[in-house]
């Protein structure tokens, strides 16, 4: 689970403004979070298949949100998959 600390952290890191929780780079590192923090979960329990499909519904939500900064600023998509250290 994302704690309340690291979540304002990557808010800090990845927003414009304090409370800026709407910019697609933000989303983007909130997700990638919760996926980390999910996929360490089923390492350990394999047989969790309703977190097994949270887990996929939420690597889909990132997928589009990537897609939608790829098509509106592809300099932002770039710095936000290297500081994230995803793969295209």
């Amino acid at each position: 689970m994302i704690t309340k600390e690291h979540k304002t952290e990557l808010i800090n890191k990845f927003g414009v403004k304090v409370a800026d929780t709407g910019r697609s780079e933000v989303q983007v590192a909130l997700l990638t979070a919760r996926i980390n923090d999910l996929t360490h979960h089923l390492d350990g329990h394999k047989k969790d298949n309703s977190s097994r499909r949270g887990l996929i519904k939420l690597v889909s939500k990132r997928r589009k949100l990537l897609d939608y900064l790829a098509k509106k600023d592809i300099n932002r998509y770039r710095d936000v998959l290297k500081s994230l250290a995803l793969r295209k």
